[in-house]
């Protein structure tokens, strides 16, 4: 690849990115901001497309805002319009949704790629002689997570529906952002990871995708593989950063029976240099849209592999995490006296994780199912997500709220992250998950 490298002058067309969410919208923001380029992403929703153009973004990300305001309109545009996108980028990327397979082979564990054939079909009918094309070939960028080989169908598709003589280099780019810290991540990222073909072609199209990244990305960051090796390691990270949470969270529930404290135990090991102290936050569940997909897609392939056992290892990591989430709801009807029929019951939080407006896979949907179906009545609060408007729930004045309840007034932290010794010196009965239980009532003062 040396030869390649050297050899090479560095990208200068236009950009493409077809699906404007949560992993489009932010990275192709990154990429213009960061290199000047001309970047459009395309969708066919309208009404998302029209929320990029407005003053309201469909996702909230902090930082996300200021990073548009800087390029949109200048180097930065979303449009529905796919045809004139495709044909007059070199360099495309698709992130289109991938969700798990609803039906027939594979139902509830498969990744569902119809969007991405969808997605790979458009794309050669946009490709039309005097299209933009880098060395005689179009470059195809996976970016959302997909299963291994997915490259090879969209190569089928692409090179079976394009017009004579062109030809197409499918890469795989996958994204390892976390939802609230995405631009943050995509500044300063730990890592990008870049793999295609080895053939000459190849090698020349992973390098013009590492031009770019290179404007902004040091290149010993740029790490490169084969294809398939690409497709792997994204839902092999997914799988080990949920398995961390499952672990701890599995924990949570021996240190409430054994009197230990989640948060001492979680630092005494994350102070290990073999483990790390990522990832080792308790809370009532792993939620987002990519943990639960990744791992039951991975389960998939072990199983269509014929490796029984490894694809049980790793679903035992959703049926923990699912655990976690009712036995959470079950902690909270148990410590009301076994009933909370038709008491009030507020809900802070609704989205999956602080800094997002994202609810996909919540754990506070099985939570409130689980107080509803007790028949509770459950308010539920979750900040406008506009970065001047996003509330510390810790910050609020318990004092105030404690005297409005009735009593014993009851609070389950579920992320561990009040001051439970201030709010049990209110008077606050306070239960965490993985905390010692505060049975006694302590008198308000």
């Amino acid at each position: 690849m040396r030869e390649v490298e050297e050899n090479q002058p560095p990208y200068t067309g236009k950009i493409c990115c077809i699906g404007a969410g949560y992993v489009g919208g932010p990275t192709m923001a990154m990429v213009a901001l960061k290199t000047g380029l001309t970047v459009t992403v395309v969708d066919l929703n309208k009404q998302r497309i029209d929320a990029w153009n407005s003053d309201r973004l469909p996702i909230y990300e902090p930082g996300l805002e200021e990073v548009v305001k800087q390029t949109r309109g200048k180097n930065l545009f979303f449009s529905t319009d796919v045809e004139a996108a495709v044909r007059d980028a070199a360099i495309i990327f698709v992130s289109v949704n991938t969700p798990t397979k609803e039906y027939g082979f594979g139902k509830g564990r498969a990744a569902d790629l119809t969007y991405w054939e969808g997605a790979a079909r458009s794309i050669s009918k946009a490709t039309v002689p005097g299209s933009a094309l880098f060395q005689g070939f179009k470059i195809v960028v996976e970016k959302s997570t997909v299963p291994v080989s997915t490259a090879d169908a969209m190569t089928c598709v692409l090179q079976e529906n394009c017009p004579a003589g062109v030809h197409f280099q499918v890469l795989s780019n996958p994204e390892f952002l976390a939802e609230g810290t995405a631009i943050a991540d995509l500044t300063q990222p730990d890592r990008v990871l870049i793999g295609g073909s080895m053939s000459k072609e190849g090698i020349m199209a992973i390098e013009a995708l590492a031009s770019v990244y290179a404007h902004w990305v040091p290149r010993e960051r740029i790490v490169k593989s084969n294809v398939w090796s690409a497709e792997l390691s994204k839902l092999v990270a997914n799988a080990f950063l949920a398995q961390r949470i499952s672990s701890v969270n599995a924990l949570s529930e021996l240190c409430e029976a054994t009197g230990a404290d989640i948060d001492h135990v979680a630092s005494a090991i994350g102070s290990d240099p073999g483990i790390g102290p990522k990832f080792l936050k308790c809370g009532p569940g792993f939620g987002g849209s990519c943990f639960q997909k990744d791992i039951l897609n991975l389960v998939y392939l072990c199983q269509s592999a014929g490796l029984t056992d490894v694809a049980e290892y790793w679903l035992q990591v959703i049926r923990m995490n699912d655990h976690q989430k009712r036995r959470f709801g079950k902690l909270i009807v148990d410590t009301m006296f076994n009933t909370i029929n038709d008491k009030k019951i507020a809900v802070l939080g609704f989205a999956f994780k602080a800094d997002t407006g994202d609810t996909r896979e919540s754990p506070a949907i099985d939570i409130c199912g689980t107080m509803l179906n007790e028949n509770a009545k459950v308010t539920v609060f979750d900040p406008e997500v506009t970065e001047d408007q996003v509330l510390q729930f810790r910050d609020l004045d318990y004092r105030r709220i404690f005297d409005t309840m009735c009593k014993p007034a009851f609070i389950f932290d579920g992320r561990n992250i009040l001051d439970h010794d201030q709010l049990q010196s209110i008077g606050f009965r306070i239960q965490g998950l993985g905390k010692p239980k505060t049975l006694e009532i302590v008198s308000g003062s």
